[in-house]
């Protein structure tokens, strides 16, 4: 992994002094930056039926309330990470979580849909700061030996925020009504604000003469690259046209433009040679791989569970919950055991969890009912919790200072094209393998041999994360002079 700068007592002294507000309530206040984030995305989705009566809408118009929320955060989560490690992470996520809140209230009171829209962009620039900065703060706020728990705290949180979304969702909407959905994010964001700005650790402030600049066309291009990649994945409702090919191209141009940028920039939004690190690369892509597989479960649980097995709306609903809450039950333990076993050793513990859970699926009946399904999604899900704190503690812990910004958001942006790509690749593997155009109206036996290939290739995917795994860990001993 990238090592960090060598500190002198003096300098390991003031920063001893800048953790001086209580560790917990600095955590209290990055959990609940992590947990408005990830209830952000989860929470609309529920309320897309309701957004379309109540603005006589399409659903292709109202889908555009979750896209510029996930369009936000993934053009701008390495960027906005990027700008707290020149400007400062404690003003600029103080920042974001009062932009966060305002765009709430103002979704909450939107009068048409383009103005929900545009607010909820607003909302997601807001969610990319929160997300980028919420981890980068670890290294400054808890000591070293604990960053894994801190680490599992986080995924905890975010994997509450996803849980909670569709259950707190429906019940506002059929009490209050849809706007409290936005609304209720309110006293949240305030209470949030509060405890950042009491208890986070205050920005060092280099010199300006020794400050770097800001990349602004780097930030340029890898937006406008990530976006194209983006509206390529989640346009067409799953199929795929000339557009999306368009769209591709003009990614695959991009990643070419943003390249050559970045290589004559004087201070460039991503240091290319950080990728030649292998630790920090096989993180990334396993990240992404993961991420992948991890939205298979959501893209085919509801038609398995519904069509195969005969579940009503509200046991679906029920049975997929257990997934995130798995995750929730499992994040604090997971970086309690990194912390004391390795990441590195948890990390392929939890793949091999992962690749576990992913092979039964791919050979399970619909005869043994919900259990034959849920059983082997909470080995996946535990697997995935433990992956998940180890790789994001293993990349965090040593790091360079100065960089901690744009590689947390780096990280959360490896995570959310995998989940990108998994909602538009798995769900065209399930399609194909079901062997019908309308998954929502094909046969249940025709859903179950969907379902089992599906898996089959995330088990595939899971074997390749656990290659790079073994191999980088290999290389970073090789590289260092290690014995094997």
């Amino acid at each position: 992994m990238l090592q960090p700068v060598s500190v002198g007592e003096d300098e390991e002294a003031v920063r001893s002094a800048r953790r001086a507000p209580s560790v917990r309530w600095a955590l209290a206040g990055l959990s609940l930056s992590m947990l408005l984030s990830s209830l952000g995305t989860s929470i609309a989705n529920v309320g897309l039926p309701t957004l379309a009566q109540a603005f006589t809408a399409s659903f292709q118009e109202v889908q555009w309330i979750v896209l510029a929320y996930l369009l936000a955060i993934t053009t701008l989560i390495v960027s906005v990470g990027r700008l707290g490690d020149i400007t400062g992470r404690r003003r600029l996520l103080l920042a974001g979580i009062f932009l966060f809140t305002v765009a709430s209230v103002l979704c909450g009171v939107a009068p048409t849909l383009w103005l929900l829209i545009a607010a909820r962009a607003a909302q997601g620039i807001g969610a990319a700061i929160m997300m980028a900065l919420t981890m980068a703060f670890v290294g400054e706020t808890v000591p070293k030996a604990k960053t894994g728990s801190a680490m599992g705290l986080l995924g905890t949180m975010s994997a509450m925020g996803t849980a909670l979304g569709p259950s707190l969702g429906g019940a506002l909407i059929s009490g209050p009504g849809w706007r409290a959905i936005f609304l209720v994010n309110a006293p949240l964001g305030i209470l949030t604000f509060l405890l950042a700005h009491r208890c986070l650790p205050v920005d060092w402030r280099e010199p300006k003469a020794d400050r770097a600049g800001f990349d602004h066309v780097g930030t340029l291009l890898l937006a406008l690259t990530l976006a194209a990649y983006a509206l390529a994945m989640t346009m067409g409702r799953g199929s795929f046209g000339s557009l999306n090919i368009a769209l591709l191209l003009a990614a695959a141009f991009g990643v070419g433009l943003f390249v050559r940028a970045e290589a004559g920039a004087a201070s460039p939004l991503l240091r290319l040679a950080m990728f030649r690190d292998p630790g920090l690369s096989a993180s990334l892509a396993m990240s992404a791989l993961v991420s992948t597989v991890m939205m298979a479960t959501l893209v085919v649980g509801p038609f398995y569970l519904s069509r195969t097995l005969g579940l009503d709306e509200a046991l679906v609903g029920l049975a997929l919950s257990v997934g995130p809450l798995v995750t929730a039950l499992t994040g604090v333990p997971a970086g309690r055991i990194a912390d004391r076993f390795g990441t590195q050793r948890m990390t392929v513990v939890g793949l091999i969890a992962m690749a576990a859970g992913s092979c039964v699926l791919s050979m399970t009946s619909a005869t043994l009912g919900i259990a034959g399904y849920i059983a082997p999604i909470v080995v996946m899900t535990v697997g995935y919790a433990v992956f998940q704190t180890a790789n994001n503690t293993a990349v965090m812990t040593d790091v360079w200072p100065d960089q901690r910004g744009v590689i947390s958001g780096t990280l959360n942006l490896s995570r959310n094209l995998g989940l990108i790509t998994g909602a538009s690749v798995m769900g065209a593997v399930f399609a194909l393998a079901s062997a019908t155009t309308d998954v929502a109206t094909a046969r249940p036996e025709a859903v179950a041999t969907g379902m089992r290939i599906t898996f089959a290739v995330a088990a595939v995917l899971i074997v390749v994360a656990l290659t790079i795994a073994v191999g980088s860990r290999a290389l970073s001993r090789y590289m260092s002079g290690e014995p094997r």
